[in-house]
């Protein structure tokens, strides 16, 4: 055991919050709950990953994290957020004797997220890091190195592997109710027509683009419902505003082979509107319609079942979910090796579709 796994042991021991492990669904709220600081402080976290965490059983927020002082007293204003637990880029590392904090949640442009995600480890506090997880493997990586050389939790941000009707839909690759896959269509996308060049996504080096930001979508949802890595990829690119995505795709169709003749033929987009994740098998299919709006996620099958979308936020379950897992009360659901291989296949689809060749993953 690390010296920060015995300080973390410590104190979660003597605030009653490490128990032996049980089922989530059986555990008592504990007494007192993780701290969260919030790390950017954009769109998303103000009206969704705010919003959920005050629903949350397991962790809450306490502190935020931002290059933007001019947010600051509207989220001290609204989530009475004390003056001690406000840090910016600069000082997060002064987060390191805060005891308030448990719980780092990196929430900015992806091309940052490499960067904040190994400094927030560093600081001795678990990491949270929104999707898609970095830029390449290589910057996957060193953010798992740095969170297991600091003996510290991380979780990467897909809603989607916490969803119950995708979850549902997921265990069908074991159980089988209709047949081996046979074949999949995973499509996320948004219909739209850019944004100024100046902001994030727009710009290549950020992490902007359709596949970077909503591919990952399409991605992973074909790779958690067969529990299988593609052996290879071909894709191409579309554009039909050339003269805004200039640096960036636009819309970005691909093929995942998983061999056995197992397909998924994919899409993403920021300018066509598509969202939906449907499992082909011998003997039915299922499909999730829409699968990764923020609510709304709604199940179909062949036989006529339906699972009806959830009334809580997703962000809810996902946090309380990850929670979980730093208290020893449930399982890792979406770890760094996941989001690492994401990201794999997001650059070797921008190759195959640079290429026009088929590129090998496996």
């Amino acid at each position: 055991m690390t010296i920060l796994d015995r300080r973390q042991f410590i104190k979660l021991t003597a605030s009653g919050l490490l128990v032996a492990a049980a089922p989530a669904w059986s555990l008592p709220t504990p007494q007192k709950k993780l701290g969260v600081a919030l790390l950017g402080l954009g769109n998303y976290s103000t009206n969704l990953l705010a919003p959920a965490l005050q629903d949350t059983q397991y962790c809450e927020l306490r502190g935020i994290i931002t290059g933007s002082p001019e947010k600051i007293p509207r989220w001290q204003k609204k989530y009475g957020i004390k003056d001690a637990i406000v840090y910016s880029y600069d000082s997060m590392n002064n987060i390191a004797n805060n005891d308030d904090i448990d719980i780092i949640y990196v929430v900015t442009p992806t091309g940052t997220h490499k960067r904040f995600s190994v400094q927030a480890a560093n600081t001795g506090k678990h990491v949270w890091c929104e999707k898609p997880m970095a830029m390449d493997e290589q910057e996957c990586q060193e953010i798992i190195d740095a969170c297991d050389k600091n003996g510290v939790k991380l979780a990467i941000g897909y809603r989607m592997q916490h969803e119950p009707n995708t979850r549902t839909f997921g265990d069908y690759r074991d159980s089988l109710p209709y047949g081996p896959i046979t074949g999949l269509s995973s499509y996320a996308g948004y219909a739209g027509n850019g944004r100024p060049a100046d902001n994030w996504r727009m710009q290549k080096e950020m992490g902007g683009g359709a596949l970077y930001d909503m591919g990952v979508y399409a991605i992973n949802g074909a790779r958690f419902m067969t529990g299988k890595e593609p052996l290879s990829v071909t894709g191409r690119h579309e554009k039909s505003h050339p003269d805004i995505f200039r640096e960036v795709d636009e819309t970005t169709f691909f093929t995942m082979d998983f061999g056995e003749g197992v397909t998924a033929d994919c899409g993403t987009s920021v300018v066509k509107g598509f969202n939906h994740l449907k499992t082909q098998c011998e003997n039915g299919w299922y499909e999730l319609k829409p699968m990764q709006r923020y609510s709304g996620v709604t199940g179909k099958t062949s036989d006529g079942k339906r699972l009806a979308p959830i009334d809580k936020m997703q962000q809810t379950l996902q946090m309380d979910n990850d929670a979980q897992a730093i208290l020893g009360t449930g399982p890792a659901l979406v770890t760094g090796a996941e989001g690492l291989a994401d990201i794999k296949l997001v650059n070797a689809i921008f190759k195959a579709a640079d290429t026009g060749k088929s590129v090998p993953v496996g």
